[in-house]
């Protein structure tokens, strides 16, 4: 991923980028027989790509929902961004701090408790044990998790773990938050109460970028839309046309 200073009208600059997965073409059982096709140079694979020449340019401040079906690529940008994956070609460009909320517990260790996570999954997104502590008291109200602090991440339902991940990850304004349907998991009181900290960092300058299923999540809280369809874009713009347009493909 590209750092460099650019024109700072843009957020993220993602340019002609494809995304390469090699996929084994053939079933294999066991360990064992994976390794003999290896050494003997047996092992096939067929070229899958997750993307195919994406591009995109996000001003800063923007909100961008994308949305598409399962499987059309959507996490794989939003992976692409944060630099969990490079491009096979192309390039991607950031300007700005992250806040990525894309795998449920990611930064958490299931057999320490809440209490102990929240300092955990800090220092996994740089802030120091101070910092943490100054936080600590509006991480766990606006998880709503005073009762269960106590608890065993383990034990903790995907909505609960979704509800802290998201305290954590939103105590401070990041430059460019990406939220991937983390929040389908939990209650509807709880999603609107995260939709609404989304709009308020967006009102604040956080550029948005918002992966979700529900078309009418995106058009609340976004102002721009992506739609990808096996790995390509089929259209990009306003919230509303965009959602339109893809809605309407689902009804053919």
């Amino acid at each position: 991923m590209k750092r460099n200073d650019f024109d700072n009208e843009y957020a993220v600059i993602v340019d002609q980028a494809t995304v390469r997965f090699n996929v084994a073409s053939e079933r294999i059982d066991n360990l064992k027989e994976y390794f003999v096709k290896l050494v003997k140079r047996e092992l096939m694979f067929k070229e899958f790509l997750a993307l195919k020449d994406v591009s995109v340019k996000i001003r800063k401040g923007e909100s961008w929902g994308i949305v598409g079906t399962n499987g059309s690529g959507k996490s794989t940008l939003l992976k692409l961004i944060c630099g969990i994956l490079k491009p096979y070609k192309g390039s991607v460009t950031i300007h700005g701090s992250i806040a990525p909320l894309i795998e449920l517990g990611a930064g958490f260790d299931g057999d320490l408790t809440a209490r102990e996570n929240i300092f955990l999954n800090g220092a996994v997104l740089g802030y120091d044990k101070n910092f943490m502590q100054a936080h600590f008291e509006e991480i766990v109200k606006f998880a709503e998790l005073w009762d269960f602090l106590d608890m065993p991440i383990k034990n903790y339902s995907s909505g609960m773990a979704a509800r802290l991940g998201f305290s954590i990850a939103t105590i401070v304004r990041p430059d460019i938050l990406i939220c991937d349907e983390v929040l389908a998991v939990g209650d509807y009181a709880f999603q609107q109460k995260c939709e609404q900290k989304m709009c308020e960092m967006r009102e604040q300058g956080t550029t948005l970028l918002f992966v979700s299923h529900s078309i009418d999540s995106v058009k609340e809280v976004c102002d721009h839309a992506l739609w990808i369809e096996k790995g390509q874009i089929q259209k990009s713009g306003m919230a509303e046309e965009v959602c339109d347009s893809y809605m309407e493909s689902l009804q053919i």
